[in-house]
């Protein structure tokens, strides 16, 4: 089995981020504009590393207290 078809990156749109976690489209673009969500911008178009979302929300964890 070739690594190369193997994708090392999912890639998600804004709508596939707000199915998958439930950040708005506002929220996100809220988020973006204070720079405290990774993201990439290609022209026009915005989108999300699955991996970088997945490590951002697990970093913004909030401990409980006993």
């Amino acid at each position: 089995m070739s690594s190369k078809n193997t994708p090392t990156h999912k890639w998600i749109t804004p709508k596939e981020l707000k199915e998958l976690h439930g950040f708005g489209l506002s929220t996100q673009a809220k988020l973006r504009m204070d720079k405290k969500i990774p993201f990439y911008k290609i022209g026009n178009f915005i989108k999300y590393n699955l991996s970088d979302i997945d490590q951002w929300i697990k970093s913004n964890k909030v401990e409980m207290k006993a």
